[in-house]
């Protein structure tokens, strides 16, 4: 073809391409015609080698929503207290939250850098794709992917069965002390939790609204739990030494520094799913903007609601060894029945924590869904040509959804398996979440954080030591996260995150070599990558 002939734009798969939408365009090799589109996001996304399927209708209001309705972390402090309250007591609580603030503080700005540069549904596995060299960016793309949607199925998993233990625990209390609390009714409760949840993911235009709804539902919450419960308790607070200074260890850690570390993986469960909102770039305008706002919103909020929330439940908190050995199994139950000193008053603030773990529950699906779908699209998991498809009528990945809420129900049976098979799914939505995070984090300081397009987001060199410190909290997480939650070991209180990340990983190699690397493609092309296929 000589360069004076017309170019039509053509391609074999209609991800690329969509015919009915066509731009003429004259210049010194002749006329082309290529992708139209609505937006200069769609146009954008175009350019990434990506035709846009989602409608664009979450607002800085609702990716917020999905953010902190997601982390929501005064919710997640109440839920997995179970897993540190033994760790160090209140004390290890409240510093704990402003240690794991402030990383997430950094951890945001490195997320919040990425996805101004590069907002795509993609997330941490795109970025890879484009800052990694062309000679390893599709295997380390796939492997950050996999271990980004891996660990959204845990943290679904995680927080499904935290809702699950407070329904039984609220029958539990109901019940009286002689009520025993047996693992196949948490089990149960879990799988229709996540049935539910599963239903709310299933129709595009109610997200924003459900989003929003979370939001606003979990401030209500937080405000009206926490006053009450102080007001209650008034005139039988615990001291201040009792919340700031006395460290109660019960682990059986003869360290209490180890204690006091693995003690974190609660607060630090707390503000994990960062990158949740920027998996939905590609649903609301000025995604390089909004998102950004909406991962510092989510670190911000997180830490003013779970830092304030902890102390006025900690000063009200009457007897800490009653919250240890009751029935419920839930410390926070036992915590509100405390104060308020009767079972109806408990169940209404029950309640409220119940309308907000909905709430983060179906932020969760909304999350990990866009993950498996992004991903798919990419054929980065086993049948991903059913995986990466969009739903004309509901308007969502129903495939996507669907596959990832059946993963989350096969991974509840790890907590049938074991007493600590609860901490383990909390320790896996941690450090899958936080590699997956560290991968692209690695290629851009390897490229040089100069040598790439910056967005409206950019911090310069507090962007350098935000990256710096995401890559150390990492490694650190990683390391003593795997410790055992209590000693001595035995084989029904195992910490057992470091069998799944390295089955997890041998499998993800064994994969790609066997056809990971012939079907998982790079979907980075350009606007004049994509005129290569000219006719």
């Amino acid at each position: 073809m000589s360069s004076s002939d017309d170019i039509a734009v053509s391609t074999s798969s209609a991800k690329y391409h969509d015919a009915e939408k066509v731009l003429t365009h004259t210049s010194a090799v002749g006329t082309t015609t290529r992708p139209q589109y609505e937006t200069q996001e769609d146009a954008e996304l175009a350019e990434m080698g990506y035709v846009p399927e989602m409608k664009r209708n979450f607002s800085v209001w609702a990716l917020l929503g999905v953010g902190f309705g997601l982390t929501n972390s005064w919710f997640g402090i109440s839920a997995s207290l179970v897993t540190s309250i033994s760790s160090g007591g209140p004390l290890m609580i409240v510093y704990g939250i402003l240690i794991i603030a402030s990383v997430s503080s950094f951890i945001g700005i490195t997320l919040s850098e990425l996805v101004s540069a590069y907002p795509n549904s993609g997330g941490q596995y795109y970025w890879t794709l484009v800052l990694a060299p062309k000679k390893y960016n599709r295997f380390w793309a796939y492997m950050c992917g996999a271990l980004a949607w891996a660990g959204s199925v845990f943290s679904s998993t995680s927080t499904s069965l935290s809702i699950a233990q407070v329904i039984v625990g609220m029958h539990a209390l109901r019940a009286g002390p002689d009520f025993v609390v047996r693992k196949w009714m948490i089990f149960v409760t879990f799988q229709l939790v996540n049935f539910i949840a599963f239903l709310f993911n299933c129709y595009a235009k109610v997200l924003p609204a459900i989003a929003r709804s979370a939001l606003y539902v979990s401030l209500v919450s937080y405000f009206v739990i926490s006053i009450t419960v102080l007001a209650c308790s008034s005139g039988k607070y615990q001291s201040a030494h009792f919340v700031f200074v006395e460290f109660n260890n019960q682990t059986g850690w003869s360290s209490s520094a180890i204690a006091f570390i693995t003690g974190l993986i609660n607060p630090n469960w707390c503000f994990s799913c960062l990158d949740c909102a920027t998996h939905m770039a590609e649903e609301a305008y000025e995604p390089e903007r909004k998102i950004p706002i909406a991962i510092m919103g989510t670190v911000a909020i997180g830490f003013l609601t779970s830092f304030t929330y902890v102390i006025a439940m900690f000063f009200s908190l009457q007897n800490f060894e009653d919250i240890l050995t009751s029935n419920t199994g839930v410390p926070i139950i036992d915590i509100y029945y405390q104060s308020v000193k009767n079972v109806g008053g408990t169940l209404f603030l029950i309640t409220m924590f119940l309308l907000t773990a909905w709430g983060c529950t179906i932020s969760g699906q909304t999350w990990m869904a866009r993950l498996c779908w992004s991903f798919s699209r990419d054929n980065g998991l086993p049948g991903s040509h059913l995986w990466s498809k969009i739903n004309p009528t509901l308007g969502v990945p129903f495939n996507a959804h669907a596959m990832s809420c059946t993963w989350v129900a096969i991974c509840g049976c790890l907590y049938m398996a074991s007493t600590t098979g609860y901490n383990s799914l909390v320790v896996g939505t941690i450090t899958f979440l936080l590699l997956s995070y560290s991968i692209p984090v690695v290629f851009l300081l390897l490229k040089g954080r100069n040598n790439i397009k910056h967005g409206p987001f950019w911090l310069g060199k507090l962007g350098l030591v935000a990256n710096i410190v995401t890559l150390a909290w990492t490694v650190f997480a990683c390391v003593f996260f795997s410790f055992p939650f209590a000693l001595p070991v035995e084989v029904n209180n195992m910490n057992y995150i470091s069998v799944i990340m390295v089955g997890f990983c041998v499998y993800l190699v064994f994969y790609w070599y066997v056809r990971g690397r012939k079907t998982f493609r790079e979907r980075s092309a350009s606007a004049n990558e994509i005129l290569e296929d000219k006719e």
